[in-house]
């Protein structure tokens, strides 16, 4: 038989500007949806680590995150 002892993620999430919107306007509904992203993984109790959030040029933003897969252990993927 064989187990899940630990296990996350690696996603490179690229947050973009809507183009139907004006440029400051949009740039603020993505800082508003990156810090919804981040509050909802808090809620969800999802263990996370940010290795990098880069604003773009455009005011786009790239996050960098490893994250726990599931509900399974993340053992020193984390550390």
């Amino acid at each position: 038989m064989k187990r899940v002892k630990e296990a996350c993620i690696c996603q490179t999430m690229h947050f973009q500007l809507n183009e139907n919107l004006t440029h400051d306007y949009a740039v603020r509904i993505v800082q508003e949806e990156v810090a919804k992203y981040k509050a909802q993984l808090d809620k969800s109790r999802t263990k996370y680590k940010i290795i990098d959030e880069t604003e773009q040029p455009d005011g786009s933003v790239i996050i960098k995150l490893k994250k726990q897969y599931n509900s399974a252990p993340v053992g020193s993927y984390l550390d």
